[in-house]
Parts: structure tokens; C-alpha cells; sequence
């Protein structure tokens, strides 16, 4: 998100009321009495928004072998759902349980899932560690604390995420190089070429770009509101939490 319209959340898109069921909420009304579905999208869940918890860990202090460990062991344990009985306090946003229930894990079962040998017939989440460890010299150097670390990569994790499902409708509409040529004007980090190179690009005019990458900007908006949605019990919560992660990302 590169500018103000894209980052406020503030549009037209559909009310967060419409998501009826979320991963999150799926998950939770689960419980003990798991299912494939809620196992499934508990496993997506981690799956996406593993590397957090990992830079969080490494922001602690601990060495790289020791953070994939760490993270590996956590999820191992994570994933039996024995946690979703734990931290009750946390349960509303996805994002703060696992951290707390990390934070939970280091203090209190960390030394000793590490006295037993690695990967010890645990259920492992197939995780790029030497992705994790680039993402982490990229990071900006500074004196951020872990917590910090933490919300600052949950927010870049949901944005990549929100990027990759818009990348997959314009496939699918056969509109991929045109996401090639606006992605500048969604993404952090990305800059946006001049609206008259793209419509080079493009073959058109630049009146026709326009309106192209503010129908883009207008479903990223639907998309986030969705991505984030999807990791609350109460969708009521959606707007809060976009205020949250902005502010993770202005940090």
C-alpha cells in the first residue's frame, strides 16, 4: 500500500458483516472435537503467518538453529489444539493468541520439547527457513523489540498474502500484465512507474490505466478486509485491527 487510499481501508468495499464464517472462528468453534475442516484451516493459518513468530524468536536473541526449533517445536504442540483451552484472554484475534501462546510455549515447555531429539516423530509444517533468515537481514536495523518485530511482520505477512490472492483473480481474468504494471501503486516497498510507462506497457491510453489500477486498488481494499477478517473470531473487529497493523507498519 503506497498511498493514503490504499492504506486507510476507508471505501466502498462490502461491510466486514459479510464474512459469516472465518478460518479463526472455524477454528474456534472446534475445540477439542476437531475436524478436517477446522485442522485444515488452522494448518493454513500457521502456514501463512509462521515467519512472525520466527523473526520474534530470533529478535529474543536466539540463534538461527535454535529459532527453527523453537517455531517447529511450538506448532508441533500448537497443532494438537491442547492451546485452544489456554489464554482464553487472547482467543478474538488470531494474531494475539499465537503470540501469546508462543510466549507461553518459550516460558513454560520450551526446555523441554528441546531435551527431545528434533523432529521426533512431531507433526512438522513444511516452512522456508532459508527465506526466513534473508527476510530477517532485510528487515531495517534498529532497537524494535520483539513484540514489535512481531506485529510489524504480521502485517507485511497479510499484505503479501492479500497481494498473491489479487495477483490470482487477474490470472484468472487474463489481466496478468496489468497486475505487472499497477502492482507498484498496491505494494509496500514497490515503486510505482509513471501512469503514461505503464500504458505504454499496456498498449492503451493513460486514462484507461487510471481506471484500471483504481478498480485494482478498490478490490485489494475487499481483499484485505477479507484477509484480516479471516484471522478474527468477531468481524466487527476488522477495522480495528487495520488501524493496528497500519500503525505496525508506520512503527
Amino acid at each position: 500500500m503506497t498511498d493514503n487510499e490504499s492504506a486507510s481501508g476507508e471505501s466502498s468495499a462490502a461491510p466486514c458483516d459479510v464474512f459469516v464464517t472465518t478460518r479463526w472462528t472455524m477454528v474456534l468453534s472446534a475445540g477439542r472435537k476437531s475436524s478436517p475442516q477446522s485442522d485444515r484451516a488452522l494448518a493454513e493459518l500457521c502456514q501463512t503467518y509462521w515467519y512472525p513468530l520466527y523473526a520474534f524468536v530470533r529478535r529474543q536473541g536466539h540463534s538461527k538453529e535454535d529459532a527453527e526449533d523453537v517455531v517447529q517445536a511450538f506448532f508441533a504442540l500448537f497443532l494438537e489444539k491442547n492451546y485452544l483451552e489456554g489464554l482464553q484472554a487472547e482467543r478474538g484475534k488470531f494474531r494475539a493468541f499465537l503470540l501469546a501462546s508462543l510466549k507461553h510455549f518459550l516460558a513454560n515447555e520450551w526446555d523441554k520439547a528441546n531435551r527431545q531429539k528434533r523432529g521426533g516423530g512431531a507433526q512438522h509444517l513444511s516452512l522456508d527457513w532459508r527465506s526466513a533468515e534473508d527476510r530477517l537481514h532485510l528487515d531495517p536495523p534498529g532497537a524494535d523489540s520483539p513484540d514489535r518485530t512481531f506485529d510489524r511482520e504480521w502485517a507485511l505477512a497479510l499484505l503479501e498474502c492479500v497481494i498473491h490472492r489479487l495477483r490470482d483473480d487477474c490470472l484468472r481474468e487474463g489481466r496478468e500484465h496489468l497486475f505487472e504494471q499497477a502492482k507498484g501503486y498496491l505494494m509496500v516497498g514497490e515503486k510505482a512507474i509513471p501512469y503514461a510507462e505503464a500504458a505504454r506497457a499496456l498498449g492503451t491510453d493513460e486514462g484507461t490505466v487510471r481506471v484500471a489500477v483504481h478498480r485494482l486498488r478498490k478490490r485489494y481494499r475487499e481483499l484485505l478486509r477479507d484477509e484480516i477478517a479471516q484471522t478474527l473470531n468477531d468481524p466487527a473487529q476488522v477495522q480495528e485491527e487495520l488501524r493496528s497493523l497500519q500503525a505496525a507498519l508506520a512503527a
